[in-house]
């Protein structure tokens, strides 16, 4: 059954009801939705349709997982948040640990939420599970806790001796060559990401990321520990990038705060401004480029004393695009000019991690483009800002082209700039050229585990139909898209 909390008195859901009617969905596709994503939770018991949807929009409360499933269609339709609340659903009751982001700052309670939420995600690693417990947070509620991130930590805070006196062991000592081989790990695992997107691998990073939980259960010199924090900040960090590359965005935004506390445990503010860019990235994505710019603005101030120009740049690029999704022009404008000018000071001695080395010249050069395309969207489709983007995502996809093939080569980048061209040249109205990059990006989107890159290239297409559905070279590419990366395809474990 799909389930009910239905009372005597009921209302019709005005609030569901505005959202199924702009969804632009029959409640026939939207049952069908519900039952597929509940099968890929492993909730085999519901079992929706239309007469279940028509009970749900006259008033109908459902119960868990649909209110979550719910929320999560929506958000996908509208690429923004829908939370249940908005949906005119009641919350279930969620603990502290698996919702909600204001977290204790301190060592132990990091350490034993870390363990606590992969070990989760290990347990229920089929696509969606984990997140269809969580809820995403957004405005004050994500930004306002973010803001401690920069309160000064307790002396020796970063010492597990207090933390779960049951689950702390002997002291250990952990040899160099150890540690050195727990960081290499995360440089390997973002090479794979890298190249095959956030599917292949998430689960071995999770587990790798519970791993390194462990270690810090135990007892090390605030050196080695502060080492290991870093660790477990760019593990965390990579399986929130992970889970946010193929949809998962409530557990995505998890592993980001979690990878923050570990990062201020660790006492890399550097490290902690990057992970600050991850969420804002995922804001813009969802839909709020406000809450986004204020964590790449915390970012910044965070890190002003010990940023490399390369992370500067980075955050400067993120700047630019949270401005162009609000509609700021000139902010933009300079913000792009700021990126390229601390670009400019990157040498090889700044002594750059490598979680950042990333942001290379094809990187800029995309973030940039992406900004102008951006601006040309709020503008209404404005050519000038097309054509202000047109060489700068000429050249990124040149220099990502350039390392197709190569060993470290972003795959993934590679195709989202090809997409990125396309709507550029739809933009300046050039369907056909077009269908040509989005056409070569195909490939590649079927090598990469990426809903991101796949939901781009879908919308990209449809946009191409909509607009120039007469152009033989537009029905061609829709027709192979459909053909060859079917909406119906079986969700896969991760």
């Amino acid at each position: 059954m799909g389930g009910n909390g239905g009372s005597a008195e009921k209302r019709p859901n005005a609030q569901l009801g505005s959202w199924f009617v702009r969804s632009g969905w029959s409640k026939g596709e939207l049952a069908r939705q519900v039952n597929r994503r509940a099968r890929e939770l492993g909730a085999h018991h519901v079992s929706t349709d239309t007469s279940r949807v028509r009970r749900w929009l006259d008033g109908e409360q459902p119960r868990e997982p649909i209110p979550r499933i719910l929320s999560e269609l929506f958000s996908e339709r509208f690429g923004c948040v829908v939370g249940i609340e908005d949906l005119g659903l009641r919350p279930v009751h969620q603990s502290p640990s698996d919702s909600g982001v204001d977290l204790p700052w301190a060592a132990p309670q990091t350490v034993s939420l870390l363990s606590e939420f992969s070990r989760s995600d290990l347990m229920l690693a089929r696509r969606g599970f984990l997140g269809s417990s969580l809820s995403l947070a957004a405005g004050p509620a994500l930004v306002e806790p973010m803001q401690r991130w920069l309160a000064p930590a307790p002396s020796g805070s970063t010492l597990p001796a207090a933390a779960d006196p049951d689950r702390v062991r002997r002291h250990t000592r952990l040899s160099k060559p150890e540690l050195e081989l727990l960081e290499a790990t995360a440089v390997m695992f973002r090479q794979w990401d890298a190249q095959c997107g956030g599917g292949l691998r998430r689960k071995a990073v999770v587990g790798q990321l519970h791993e390194v939980t462990d270690l810090l259960q135990e007892q090390h010199t605030e050196t080695t520990a502060r080492r290991l924090f870093t660790v477990a900040a760019e593990l965390a960090q990579l399986a929130g990038w992970m889970s946010y590359d193929i949809g998962m965005q409530p557990t995505a935004q998890k592993y980001f705060v979690l990878a923050l506390h570990a990062a201020k445990e660790a006492g890399n503010r550097p490290l902690g401004s990057y992970i600050l860019s991850s969420m804002g990235r995922q804001m813009i994505h969802l839909g709020r480029p406000d809450d986004a710019l204020e964590l790449i603005h915390l970012a910044q101030y965070g890190s002003r004393e010990s940023a490399t120009p390369r992370t500067q740049a980075m955050l400067y690029a993120m700047e630019a695009r949270a401005y162009a999704n609000i509609g700021q022009p000139s902010k933009c404008h300079r913000a792009v000019r700021m990126a390229e000018d601390a670009f400019e000071d990157c040498t090889e001695h700044d002594g750059d991690p490598d979680w950042i080395r990333f942001f290379s010249e094809a990187e800029l050069n995309a973030e940039n483009a992406h900004s102008f395309r951006d601006l040309a969207y709020v503008a209404g489709r404005s050519p000038t800002y097309a054509n202000l983007a047109t060489p700068l995502m000429e050249r990124a996809v040149e220099l990502f082209g350039a390392e197709v093939g190569k060993e470290g080569g972003h795959h993934r980048s590679y195709a989202l700039n090809l997409i990125g061209m396309a709507t550029v040249h739809l933009l300046q109205r050039e369907p056909e050229q077009g269908a040509v990059l989005a056409g070569k990006a195909l490939p590649f989107a079927q090598q990469v585990r990426s809903e991101r890159v796949n939901n781009r290239l879908r919308k990209t297409v449809a946009s191409a139909v909509r607009d120039y559905g007469e152009v033989p070279a537009v029905i061609e590419l829709s027709e192979k898209v459909a053909e060859q990366m079917p909406d119906s395809a079986e969700p896969q474990a991760v």
